[in-house]
């Protein structure tokens, strides 16, 4: 009969309880939920800490990506012309940030050389050209120009300043090179088929060339590097800038007065035959590597392209923690449960160890490893011997502190009672409680391996910059020095170690919270 009386009962009236998962209104059944699954319920609900995971996974996406979807290159690609480089993509000229441009200020001779590149490049035949035609030349290395001013360097003296922002790739303008007969004639033959110009009139060497190894003083110019007007005579009147200014050619030229494009540099033979050529090396670039100069974040100071860097950085950033950390893991959940669980003579001993090892100080470790094993093992796995010789002792010290906490709980000595061995004692019903501490620990080593790795990097302790990788605290002491007239070598990699350590702060907090059994069921 009272079966029947609470089976009248409507099932809205009943509340259910169950440890995890809402129960849907539509069942009646409780079905249960493990442990982790449980632990990912919660952590699907720290919303920071889903977060930083996508944004760890993106950062990795990105390190494992970037050679392929970003750029037309390798890692070990190096152009040393395009050292220290701001980010410069040729299809968005039009966004400041990818024009590669920087902004700065010269007097009026460094102004007028610049103004001079563009000039040079529209005037291929040597026929000249105006300022007007050098700005609107698609080498030109002026973005915007400013308007001039004076500025007081002495009681008695001033000079005119033009502020303007100029690509840094095209400002390279033009360069020497000694080239082959048969390689001057491929040049050649790439011109015609793709239209862009490289070989340009080459300069004569006499005394109106301020610095003969320059190809960008194309003009004549006095001994100061200022731009001249030569008379028949021989006289040299300086010219300045302006709209309308002329700038006076001091090609080389033949008996019939036209350019040349290449004077012999020596050699034997039609094929051996060396030429000294003047090219556009914003071309010569594109002929040799068959792209324009992309880089989505410019440059480093020795002309590797900095994405590349920072994704190689990342993933050997991201192998030492990953690696110490699961090593650290492992050696110190042992150690640590062995201790905790026994106690006694064994704990005492045991924690002698761990002291006298804990009072070595890291650096020290590290920077013998590197002197004395470095040359036979090499920096990285040196630099892995000195994490796990001691990274694994806050490992086992929160674990030992977990089982002398948990060791004497009812639930253990049932299981004792029952004939449980110390090894399923220690495994199935201790160690799972300390989860929640451990795996935080864990995931907090991954940031701060990340962290002293660029701080011994950026000391010089270790040195991982080589042309297969670099670390980002390599990064950042090739860019120490340098990085207030190159602040992007210094603020992409320190932006990624940033976002690393924030990040996996983050996650770490919501992998404590999920694998917390104490809040086991419980709802935010």
């Amino acid at each position: 009969m009272e079966n029947k009386k609470f089976d009248s009962i409507p099932k809205e009236k009943f509340t259910l309880v169950h440890h995890g998962e809402r129960i849907s209104d539509k069942k009646f059944d409780d079905k249960p939920i493990g442990y982790f699954k449980d632990a990912l319920i919660r952590f699907k609900k720290n919303k920071a800490s889903v977060l930083a995971f996508w944004i760890i996974l993106g950062i990795l996406a990105f390190s494992i990506l970037a050679p392929v979807l970003i750029t037309n290159h390798d890692s070990k690609f190096m152009c040393n012309m395009y050292a220290k480089k701001p980010a410069r993509i040729a299809s968005m000229l039009n966004v400041k940030i990818f024009d590669g441009g920087m902004d700065t200020k010269s007097n009026e001779t460094g102004f007028i050389k610049l103004v001079g590149i563009g000039m040079a490049a529209a005037d291929g035949d040597g026929q000249g050209v105006t300022v007007s035609e050098g700005l609107a030349s698609e080498y030109s290395p002026m973005i915007e120009i400013g308007e001039a001013y004076e500025q007081e360097i002495s009681k008695t003296r001033s000079t005119t300043y033009y502020p303007f922002r100029v690509d840094a790739y095209l400002r390279e303008g033009f360069v020497y090179r000694s080239v082959e007969q048969s390689e001057y004639a491929r040049i050649k033959a790439w011109e015609e088929e793709t239209g862009l110009q490289v070989l340009y009139p080459v300069i004569d060497n006499n005394e109106w060339t301020i610095d003969p190894e320059d190809a960008n003083y194309w003009y004549k110019t006095n001994s100061k590097g200022q731009p001249v007007k030569v008379n028949a005579a021989g006289d040299a009147t300086v010219i300045t800038y302006s709209e309308n200014m002329v700038l006076e050619d001091n090609y080389k030229r033949d008996a019939e007065g036209n350019v040349m494009y290449y004077t012999y540099a020596g050699g034997g033979n039609a094929d051996t035959a060396q030429y000294r050529v003047r090219l556009l090396y914003y071309n010569y670039y594109q002929y040799l590597y068959g792209s324009t100069p992309d880089y989505v974040m410019g440059t480093d100071s020795q002309g590797y392209d900095l994405a590349l860097r920072i994704a190689g950085g990342i993933k050997l950033s991201m192998t030492i923690a990953i690696s110490v950390s699961i090593i650290n893991f492992i050696i110190g959940a042992m150690w640590g449960a062995v201790a905790g669980y026994y106690g006694g003579t064994v704990d005492i001993l045991m924690e002698r160890i761990t002291d006298i090892l804990a009072g070595v100080p890291f650096i020290v470790v590290a920077t013998l490893f590197q002197i004395h094993l470095a040359a036979k093992v090499g920096p990285i796995v040196c630099l892995l011997f000195a994490y796990i010789l001691t990274g694994w002792i806050g490992t086992s010290s929160r674990v030992r502190t977990q089982f002398y906490r948990f060791k004497n709980q009812e639930y253990v000595m049932a299981a004792r009672t029952l004939g449980a061995k110390d090894k399923r004692i220690i495994w199935k019903h201790i160690f799972p409680n300390t989860l929640g501490t451990i795996i935080t620990s864990v995931a907090l080593v991954i940031p701060s391996t990340i962290l002293s790795e660029s701080n011994l990097s950026f000391l010089g302790i270790i040195k991982l910059g080589t042309a297969d990788y670099s670390s980002l605290g390599n990064l950042l002491a090739e860019a120490n020095g340098i990085w207030t007239n190159y602040p992007h070598l210094m603020i992409y990699p320190a932006l990624f170690i940033s976002l690393l350590m924030i990040t996996f702060n983050l996650f770490g907090n919501g992998l404590r919270d999920a694998f917390n059994p104490s809040l086991r069921g419980t709802e935010d």
